[in-house]
């Protein structure tokens, strides 16, 4: 298994806007994501300074990704 960076709300935000996609809105420190609108996707991400390893493990799978593909995004 991959190891997984340490990163932040903001650089999850930006890295996965590489993939189309945008903020949606934001309620207090979470950052609402959508893709798309015929595979509609939402994701949630929080505007964290480090985000835990199990919520990125999360974000990463729910976006249909794997570690390494989200690796080469940032």
């Amino acid at each position: 298994m991959s190891e997984l960076p340490r990163v932040s709300g903001r650089e999850v935000v930006k890295a996965l806007g590489k993939l189309g996609y945008e903020k949606d809105r934001q309620h207090g420190s979470h950052i609402i994501l959508r893709q798309g609108l015929s595979p509609f996707r939402r994701l949630t991400v929080p505007d964290h300074p480090e985000i835990a390893k199990g919520t990125l493990r999360t974000i990463i799978r729910q976006a249909g990704l794997t570690v390494e593909q989200f690796k080469r995004l940032l």
